[in-house]
């Protein structure tokens, strides 16, 4: 079956909202998105002709701060998916406790088919048409799916023309050299790892004795793979799109990283089992990292996942029907606005840094960020153990209860 991303998200928010007893009201007060707007527009394409593309911006609560969530180039992008992103943008800026609300936007477009003056002329027209919804104050995109820094500089650059001044704030995700932050890059993987080091605590876990399977080799697989295995952990299965790789005594994530940048894949990794991604997701281990896309355990595996945790590094990795199972079963689930949250939270960082016209270095930055990591994650453990339910439904507990309190008087 289909799972529609926002009936995920509504399914989520009434199950936290039964725990923390919130009134119909309140409930309804934080449900739908507060705008989403929906815009058509013309692009110049390099033959001459042009062509009209559809995309969206939903601003999903804004009562802890401006709307904030990134811009995603898709062939899939619809309504139902930036609606669900924008509100667990939400719930992610509350579990870091970061002074911003949730949002979420996005193209329909496969970019592979552009040219780079196509992407830049399609990057231009899109911020114009919600140009009047975002701003360094109201709603501050970033990078997503199939977005890259260089598309975030020539929607910033757009945007400081039609306001008629230099407007760094307005967008996060910049390079570094036009005001993005230092540490950026790996500042999701980083987080995540964090967790799992407040995680090992908890449990009484041993680095070098605890076996881990990151899913998904991207920007925040490899580096919580790679800063994982710097701590001691034993990292045995690694995968792309395409190839998952399998090693009871362990891989070596930056050769692994090496021979993919030189193969374009990692099919016929010497000295590995060669598996499919949904065999890998079953493979033993102590602790799975699902880190590339969504909805990859599911009812139809989560009876076979033999991790005894399961930290989400992707976003909305496990559907909710497999959450309920993983946790029948005693699987601690991380969720992924706690795991990944550490990408949000240096976003923060940089708005923060061009609003106050600072430039930190990445030591500051990592410095900034592990506490609000740890914290974020010990208040959530304590959260489960006080309403006795799974670490999900109680991190989500506490950040709608910290929206919840945020609202204005009516």
């Amino acid at each position: 079956m289909a799972h529609d991303p926002w009936q995920n998200a509504v399914a989520q928010l009434k199950k936290v909202a039964e725990l923390i007893h919130l009134d119909e009201e309140t409930l309804a007060r934080v449900m739908d998105p507060a705008r989403v707007v929906k815009v058509s527009f013309p692009v110049k394409m390099d033959d001459g002709h042009t062509k009209m593309f559809t995309g969206w911006r939903s601003q999903h609560n804004d009562a802890r701060g401006p709307y904030k969530g990134g811009l995603r180039f898709s062939p899939e992008v619809n309504e139902s998916e930036v609606k669900a992103l924008s509100a667990w943008m939400t719930w992610k800026c509350s579990v870091a406790d970061i002074p911003f609300g949730g949002g979420k936007g996005g193209v329909i477009v496969d970019t592979k088919r552009l040219s780079e003056g196509e992407l830049e002329r399609l990057s231009r027209a899109f911020i114009r048409a919600i140009a009047d919804v975002v701003g360094p104050e109201k709603d501050v995109p970033a990078p997503d799916m199939y977005t890259t820094p260089q598309i975030m500089d020539w929607m910033v650059d757009e945007y400081s023309k039609i306001v008629g001044q230099p407007s760094p704030a307005v967008i996060t995700g910049k390079p570094v050299e036009k005001g993005g932050s230092q540490g950026r890059t790996q500042a999701t993987g980083q987080g995540g790892v964090y967790v799992l080091e407040e995680l090992a605590k908890k449990e009484g876990l041993v680095p070098t004795e605890t076996r881990v399977i990151v899913q998904g080799i991207g920007n925040v697989g490899y580096y919580f793979a790679k800063l994982a295995a710097d701590l001691g952990y034993k990292i045995i299965g690694l995968s792309d799109s395409r190839q998952a790789l399998y090693n009871a005594d362990g891989l070596a994530v930056e050769e692994v990283l090496k021979y993919k940048g030189e193969h374009g894949s990692l099919a016929d990794y010497p000295g590995a089992t060669m598996m499919t991604n949904a065999e890998l997701l079953e493979a033993d281990t102590d602790i799975l990292v699902p880190a590339a896309i969504e909805n990859v355990i599911t009812e139809g595996n989560a009876e076979q996942i033999k991790a005894d945790y399961v930290i989400e590094m992707a976003n909305g990795p496990v559907t909710p029907e497999a959450d309920q199972i993983l946790a029948r079963r005693g699987i601690i689930s991380v969720p992924d606005v706690l795991a990944n949250s550490g990408g949000v939270t240096v976003s923060y960082f940089e708005w923060y840094q061009n609003m106050h016209n600072e430039t930190w270095d990445e030591a500051r930055v990592l410095e900034e960020l592990k506490p609000k990591m740890v914290k974020a994650f010990n208040d959530g453990w304590a959260a489960m153990e006080k309403y006795q339910t799974d670490l999900r439904t109680a991190v989500y507990a506490l950040a709608v209860q910290k929206v919840v309190d945020a609202l204005p008087m009516l």
